[in-house]
C-alpha cells in the first residue's frame, strides 16, 4: 500500500488537535493586565502542547519521507499514535485550567509517555516492514533518542506527585530533545540523495 493516504490522513487530524487546543484559550471580557495573567496557566499548558504536536508533525513527516510503502500493521500503529496525540487537548486544558496541580501534571505525563510508546511502535514496525538496510532502519539505529524521552517521562510522572514544576522541565526537556527535526534521518536522506546524484553523474 502506498503511504500518501496515512499521510494526508495524519495530517488532517494534528491539524484539528492544534485547532482544539486553541480554541482551549477563553478570550478574557476584561481589558486588563489582570485578566491575561488570569489566563496565563492555560496559555503556558498551550505552548507547551502545541510544541509537542507540531514536534510530532515534523518527525512525522520526515519518518515516512524515509519509507516507500504500509501495510495494515502500520496503519494501526499510526492510528496508536493518533488517539494519545488527539488526547493531548483534554489533558492540556485540564491542566492549565487547574493551574499545574499534581495530578493534572501526571496525567499530561502519562498521555505523552503513551504518545511516546506509540511513536516508537510506529518507527518499529516501518523498520521491521523495510528492513535492516532500509534508510530508515539505518538512520534510527538502537533509537537511543526514544528510549531517554520514555525514561524521562516514567521518572516526571510520580514525580509530579511532590514536585509537577520539576516534572514540567522533564517534559520540556524531552520537547527541546525533539525540537530539530529528526537529523538521524535528515543525514540518511542527504546520504541517499548525494548517492543517487553520483549514479547520474556516472
Amino acid at each position: 500500500m502506498q503511504k500518501n493516504r496515512m499521510e494526508a490522513f495524519s495530517d488532517g487530524v494534528i491539524a484539528i488537535i492544534i485547532t482544539i487546543m486553541v480554541l482551549e484559550i477563553k478570550v478574557p471580557h476584561e481589558t486588563t493586565v489582570n485578566a491575561l495573567l488570569a489566563i496565563a496557566p492555560v496559555f503556558l499548558s498551550y505552548l507547551l502542547s502545541f510544541l509537542y504536536v507540531g514536534i510530532y508533525w515534523n518527525n512525522h513527516h520526515h519518518l515516512l519521507h524515509s519509507i516507500h510503502k504500509v501495510n495494515g500493521k502500520i496503519l494501526w500503529a499510526n492510528l496508536h499514535l493518533l488517539f494519545w496525540l488527539s488526547l493531548i487537548p483534554f489533558a492540556s486544558g485540564w491542566m492549565g485550567e487547574n493551574h499545574f496541580e499534581p495530578l493534572t501534571v501526571m496525567l499530561y505525563g502519562t498521555v505523552l509517555l503513551s504518545a511516546g510508546v506509540a511513536y516508537y511502535l510506529l518507527v518499529t514496525t516501518l523498520a521491521s516492514l523495510h528492513g535492516n538496510a532500509s534508510l530508515l532502519s539505518q538512520a534510527v539505529g538502537d533509537k537511543a533518542k526514544e528510549k531517554i524521552s520514555l525514561l524521562i517521562y516514567f521518572i516526571s510522572i510520580p514525580l509530579a506527585y511532590w514536585q509537577p514544576w520539576l516534572s514540567l522541565a522533564g517534559y520540556f526537556f524531552v520537547a527541546v530533545m525533539w525540537l530539530a527535526p529528526d537529523s538521524r534521518i535528515e543525514r540518511q536522506l542527504g546520504k541517499a540523495s548525494e548517492s543517487r546524484e553520483s549514479q547520474v553523474l556516472r
